[in-house]
């Protein structure tokens, strides 16, 4: 990326007080408007200076010896900005007074440091963190790097750089350029803020340039299946036993609220006889890394029965027979169409049904269900009762109807 203007004077610095004599030589370095004056450590006398051409006249040694220093240190300055311009990062006059000095600024840059955050979440996946979060970081800081390259025409800019309005355009970008829904893009925001945090907590940057930017998601309705829905899936004979399989997988976490990730690493071991002689899940969520027990309910206890002795569970020490997350939910959609359902049926899902059709509404209490989920705050679990009560508002509505006929 080239800079808007670039410029390099040479020219004699008057001194106060000072008439008579040589004057020193001064370098000007201009980058979009921003000065910086060098003193080349020269002089010359002023009658045999050339402002129009930025150097000394005359034939005399000492005159060709300061134009020929003068050319050298010219060529330098060219070298540095070409060589910077080349590896698209933002050149400052600063910054080449700095690499023409040797005294070369210790930068800290965006990107760089969104790099070396993902290097560190990265080394630890397995053991703190999963795979699928380490992805989303990398995909995050791909995204700000296309950011930075559609507003600055650079490939990284320094942390200094940083302020709200950077940050209300790149929620603009997200929208409009990268198409993002609010929360997604909400989501992205909010993986770059953690970078951004961790500069102010070192104190590399004096402000937080989210202070006065709001991050609140919007509300969405979860889609869950109905009992009858639910009872379509369970009985439903399927017409191979790939999609027997995957939908036996679903109907267990629709019966035991767990997500992809937690049914797919679910080991033997983490079944237990719980106090009440009954075969309970005990994990820690991949999610949130929060404990997570839940009671097998018939249904689920059934499924595992059916799969204790297949060969993927026996040699991967996994307890189902769970595929790709892709695959699986592909092979949903196809199990939605056999059963006439009319909604997107994900993995997710039946994490959302266990929540509300499940359980909320037959009466097991919030505490216990968001235990059962694993959630931190059960701020989360009160989402679902917002479908628990929508639902018993359309059921008062038809009830009217009803009663309103007789």
């Amino acid at each position: 990326m080239l800079t808007k203007s670039f410029g390099l004077l040479f020219y004699l610095k008057k001194r106060s007080g000072k008439s008579k004599g040589k004057l020193p030589v001064y370098m000007r370095i201009t980058i979009d408007g921003r000065r910086t004056e060098i003193a080349v450590k020269s002089e010359c006398e002023p009658a045999r200076w050339n402002p129009s051409s930025g150097r000394a006249s005359g034939n005399r040694e000492e005159i060709r010896k300061l134009n020929t220093y003068l050319d050298i240190l010219q060529g330098k300055v060219y070298d540095i900005y070409r060589e910077l311009v080349s590896k698209g990062v933002e050149v400052t006059s600063e910054q080449i007074k700095a690499e023409l000095s040797g005294a070369k600024q210790d930068k800290r840059m965006i990107i760089q440091l969104f790099q070396e955050h993902n290097d560190r979440l990265r080394a630890l996946v397995g053991s703190e963190f999963s795979h699928n979060t380490h992805k989303r970081y990398v995909t995050s800081m791909t995204h700000t790097r296309e950011f930075i390259r559609w507003k600055y025409q650079l490939e990284d800019i320094e942390i200094t750089r940083l302020d709200f309005q950077f940050i209300e355009d790149y929620e603009f970008w997200l929208k409009c350029q990268r198409k993002c829904n609010h929360n997604t893009t909400m989501k992205y925001l909010a993986n770059f803020k953690k970078i951004v945090l961790s500069c102010v907590k070192r104190g590399w940057l004096l402000k937080d340039p989210f202070e006065s930017f709001k991050m609140g998601k919007h509300e969405v309705d979860r889609a869950v299946l109905t009992e009858a829905e639910l009872n379509k899936v369970v009985m439903k004979k399927m017409p191979t036993s790939r999609l027997d399989q995957v939908r036996d997988i679903f109907v267990f976490c629709c019966y035991t609220g767990l997500s992809y990730a937690d049914v797919y690493k679910l080991k033997r071991r983490e079944v237990i006889v719980g106090t009440d002689n009954s075969r309970w899940i005990t994990i820690k969520r991949q999610k949130t890394d929060t404990a997570s027990r839940v009671p097998l309910l018939a249904p689920a206890a059934e499924i595992l029965d059916k799969y204790k002795d297949h060969s993927q569970c026996t040699l991967a020490d996994q307890l189902l027979p769970v595929l790709s997350n892709q695959k699986m939910n592909s092979y949903l959609k196809e199990i939605g169409d056999l059963c006439h359902i009319d909604k997107n049926i994900t993995f997710h899902l039946a994490r959302h049904t266990f929540a509300t059709t499940v359980t909320l509404a037959n009466g097991v209490s919030m505490e216990s269900v968001s235990k059962m989920l694993g959630h931190r705050n059960i701020r989360t679990t009160q989402h679902y009762a917002k479908i628990i009560d929508k639902k018993v508002g359309e059921d008062m509505k038809a009830l009217s109807e009803v009663l309103a006929r007789k």
